[in-house]
């Protein structure tokens, strides 16, 4: 009685105790009925009635009562709809078998600020007729019937969301493997405290560790259970990730240790290496194996060569876009020739805004032309929205193609021709279904994105992983910004050097501060209606990091419509996330797919028309959409919205409030929506000065891949993979070409080095020699103007080295000398291009542990010196002369350091054009010679 009222929200009387059970204040409970079977008494459908009688019909104290399911229900739904979905589960799965259900929905909101819909199930135990309870039924409380719930759970909503277009989806593998799942574990939360004194808080634990301890034996029994949920979400981890892991899904420390060391112990378990901070990573044998599977259909895909175009069905593509006002820039014109090559596989990556959308248009139109049927998806349905709309592809979600094929529908062809846009925030996983159809019949694939934008919810990072390995096209001429200065920095958001983007900003008034976050939403609203009402004729957003703070901001944007006229009447709209007021001319988002309205979830547009019962709105894109607010109300205010809806949007000008959730990742989106102007606010209460805003908006959280770390050779032999086999492996993996991808680098062939590195991430040395060569790029202008270094720019030149040494000891010397051999590479690499200064390192790193390869370079060293000296002395340059006589006798005296190069220097004593006497040294002998030649030079008045 205690638990039903509680889950209600009710007031029941205990007949077996005389007392009540009053949970009246309790929030959150959007939905509460009794189901009953046919032929139940009526009286049943009363909660009191019921559980009043259940308790009456058992006779020993230790019997048990009743039974209860939990499951969460999908936020992406609104409330109507997950309760239809709980209902309809409710019924097939337990009324329809016998049971009376007790069935509340709950919401709940988690620690980040996000709803927690979930639905609690109380089952009656006995079979009932119309004469009441009868007999236990004891199939019903067979463990088998958990397995069964959770996947047809599973189906049940995931083809809901499918048939609704819905970018999201259950994957039950994350907590059921090999037919075995964990239970999902009742939170002990603030409520339950509260009750205490009822007796049911101890219930409620005593239920939550049965579960942990029931988990716990599920996981020691089979560990791959808790990798696959690890890995649900990264593609690696830690051990204090797994510790963390183990530790909420077990119940007390001997528990824990057996469990935490069985899975430790277990050979699905993959050590991969250290990271750059030195944190030992591992993942999974499945993870592994899936991105294996990824690799097999990327590259089986590349050795297609059946869906060329001709150059007559290019030119006329180019004929076509022309009459459109489009000529494509030469980068767009690479890219274009690359997706319409004949091989199965392309990579499109670029920053934000450089028209990748508009060069699509014009393959897709080649496409056509030589017969092929060109079809586009995106994870998100604002991106595919943006995909349809920018190049005329017919794009839908990713989830929703899968579900099509699930059924046996719209099934790829060797015809069809798959552009995937915003690829960058697809998972491993879902990219290896992806592909490995497309392998199967022979279709042809465009992966096109960015992985410097919003990463993968899923583990793993495909995208980046394919186009290291596979190369491809890059675009980094930023179109979408009007003015050279915010086009740069773009480049800055995309290259990682987000301090020097809020520089550009700031130096043009574009950046403000508040005392605190509430003073900086005021004045971003102020200048966002200002703005509005200088230029009404141009597109805005605002944009922030939460959901929390898009409701305010939204309120307080309509509130300045409001009082400057730009609203009609209001009319009261159920929506999906409560009660809203719409009017004419009220911005206004979709937040569902609706293929039948053409709308998709961040669609933007403005109210026409507003009533209870219907809506009329201009999307953005000219066109008018009207619906009934009784079939469609997923809907709500369009004057701000999360960064996560934006990726793909593009308007005139932006409104960015920063709060301390952000990164580099979403600081890049945000600060890259618009054409021409960007506002970006924020309060001192969370960033106490901008160089906090900097390192905050700096942070990078990009996702790894089991593959970027170098497994140990123990890895191999696990899989029974002899080393002579390994090598032939390797061999055999490597990509022809490899290029890069804005400066992720990955070697090009793993082969043996000339000094061994330890097993360490390349993303994470590549990240450091991008840093390094910022920090020192910044240094060199600041030198340049004649201009004190400051303090934060040797402070990152520090850390930057510090993070390479971690990496591997004498990284950072290696890569400082080969920049300053290759100065030409500073800038590059600071760019995001860093596959040249990455090779230099590696040189450098084989000069230094090889005295063949040291002499090879002194002599080209000197020999280069001694020529440009004389050059200098013959134009009569004697400053000039001077000091590179100077560095002719600092690399001399230097073999003093260095016996074997000074050994090996005997040899070619006639390259450096010397006869050293044999009691002399080389360095003396040359010492020498350069004294003599200054002391001619300056006789012949030189």
């Amino acid at each position: 009685m205690a638990a039903a009222a509680y889950r209600a929200g009710e007031r029941l009387h205990d007949e077996r105790i005389d007392r009540d059970h009053d949970f009246t204040n309790k929030a959150g409970v959007l939905h509460s009925e009794v189901m009953l079977p046919k032929g139940t008494p009526e009286a049943f459908a009363d909660r009191a009635t019921l559980w009043n009688a259940v308790e009456a019909a058992e006779k020993r104290k230790d019997a048990q009562l009743s039974r209860e399911v939990e499951f969460a229900l999908p936020r992406e739904l609104a409330k109507k709809d997950n309760i239809r979905l709980a209902r309809e589960f409710v019924k097939a799965e337990f009324v329809e078998k016998g049971m009376i259900a007790d069935l509340n929905v709950h919401r709940d909101i988690g620690e980040d600020g996000k709803a927690m819909p979930h639905a609690h199930v109380m089952l009656t135990m006995r079979e009932v007729s119309k004469d009441g309870f009868g007999a236990k039924v004891r199939d019903w409380n067979k463990t088998a019937l958990i397995e069964q719930w959770r996947e047809r759970w599973a189906d049940h909503v995931n083809r809901a969301l499918a048939e609704r277009d819905i970018d999201a989806r259950i994957d039950h593998r994350s907590l059921e493997a090999q037919g075995i799942a964990l239970e999902p574990q009742d939170k002990i939360g603030p409520a339950a405290s509260r009750i205490g004194g009822r007796g049911l808080e101890a219930a409620r634990i005593e239920e939550h560790r049965a579960i942990a301890q029931r988990n716990g034996e599920r996981i020691i029994a089979n560990p791959a259970l808790a990798l696959d949920a690890i890995t649900h979400q990264q593609a690696t981890f830690t051990r204090r990730d797994l510790a963390a892991f183990v530790h909420r899904h077990s119940d007390c420390k001997e528990q824990f240790d057996t469990a935490y060391n069985a899975v430790r112990a277990s050979p699905e378990l993959i050590a991969l290496g250290m990271d750059g901070r030195g944190q030992e990573r591992f993942s999974s044998r499945a993870m592994i194996e899936t991105e294996q599977r990824l690799h097999h259909a990327a590259d089986a895909m590349a050795q297609y060569t059946g869906h060329a175009v001709n150059d007559v069905q290019r030119n006329e593509a180019f004929t076509s876009a022309a009459k459109r006002g489009l000529v494509l820039s030469g980068e767009q014109n690479t890219a274009f020739e690359h997706v319409t090559n004949s091989k199965g596989l392309a990579v499109v990556v670029g920053y934000a805004g450089t028209g990748k959308s508009a060069m699509l248009g014009v393959a897709r139109e080649a496409w056509e032309s030589a017969g092929h049927n060109v079809r586009g998806a995106a994870l998100s349905g604002i991106a595919a929205e943006g995909l349809e709309n920018g190049s005329g592809i017919a794009s839908r979600t990713i989830a929703s193609l899968e579900h099509q094929w699930g059924k046996g529908r719209e099934q790829l062809t060797s015809r069809d021709v798959l552009v995937i846009d915003e690829a960058g925030m697809v998972g491993t996983r879902q990219m290896e279904r992806v592909l490995s159809h497309a392998a199967k019949v022979g279709a042809k694939v465009i992966l096109v994105g960015d992985q410097h934008q919003l990463q993968a919810i899923e583990a793993g990072a495909a995208f980046r992983a394919i186009h290291e390995r596979h190369g491809g096209v890059e675009i980094s001429e930023v179109r979408r910004q009007l003015s050279a200065w915010q086009q740069d920095a773009t480049r800055h958001l995309a290259t990682g050097r987000t301090g020097e983007a809020i520089r550009k900003y700031e130096e043009r008034g574009m950046v403000h501060a508040a005392d605190t976050r509430e003073d900086a939403r005021t004045a971003l609203i102020e200048r966002w209606d200002q703005e509005r009402q200088g230029s009404p004729g141009d597109s805005r957003i605002i944009l922030t990091h939460t959901n929390d703070e898009v409701r305010e901001l939204n309120q307080m944007a309509r509130e300045k419509m409001r009082v400057a006229g730009a609203l009609g009447a209001d009319a009261t709209i159920k929506a999906a996330g409560g009660e809203r007021q719409f009017a004419s001319g009220d911005r206004i988002i979709f937040l569902r797919n609706e293929r039948g309205l053409g709308v998709k979830n961040g669609t933007l547009g403005t109210v026409e028309m507003a009533n209870p019962q219907s809506m009329t709105v201009r999307t953005d894109d000219g066109r008018e959409v009207a619906f009934d607010t009784k079939y469609y109300a997923h809907i709500d205010h369009g004057y701000a919205a999360t960064i996560h809806k934006a990726q793909g949007m593009t308007v005139d000008r932006a409104h960015v409030l920063a709060t301390p959730g952000m990164d580099s990742h979403s600081a890049y989106v945000a600060m890259s929506r618009h054409r021409e102007g960007l506002a970006l606010h924020y309060g001192r209460d969370d960033f106490a000065d901008q160089s906090k805003l900097v390192r905050t908006l700096s942070r990078e959280r990009g996702k790894d891949m089991a593959g970027d770390y170098k497994p140990e050779l123990a890895f191999a032999e696990l899989r029974g993979i002899t080393f002579r086999q390994r090598i032939v492996e390797i061999v055999r993996q490597v990509p022809e070409k490899a290029r890069s991808i804005f400066g992720n680098f990955r070697p090009q062939a793993r082969q043996l080095e000339p000094l061994p590195m330890p097993s360490n991430s390349q993303i994470e040395q590549r990240r450091a020699v991008e840093r390094y060569a910022r920090a020192l790029g910044d240094i060199g202008t600041m030198q340049a103007q004649r201009l004190p270094v400051l303090p934060h720019q040797k402070d990152a030149l520090e850390k930057a080295g510090k993070a390479l040494e971690a990496i591997r000891p004498h990284a950072a010397a290696d890569v400082a000398r080969a920049l300053e051999r290759r100065p030409e590479l500073i800038a590059e690499t600071a760019g995001g291009h860093s596959q040249k200064a990455m090779r230099a390192m590696q040189h450098e790193a084989a000069v230094r542990t090889d005295p063949a390869l040291r002499t090879e370079r002194f002599v080209s060293d000197w020999q280069g010196l001694s020529a440009t000296r004389k050059q200098l002395e013959q134009q009569g340059d004697r400053a000039g002369s001077a000091r590179v006589s100077a560095k002719l006798t600092e690399l001399a005296k230097g073999l003093e350091r260095d016996p074997q190069v000074e050994g090996l220097l005997r040899g070619k004593t006639r390259e450096l054009g010397i006869d050293p006497k044999p009691e002399r040294s080389i360095a003396n002998e040359l010492t020498a010679t350069l004294a003599r030649e200054r002391t001619r030079a300056f006789d012949m008045g030189i």
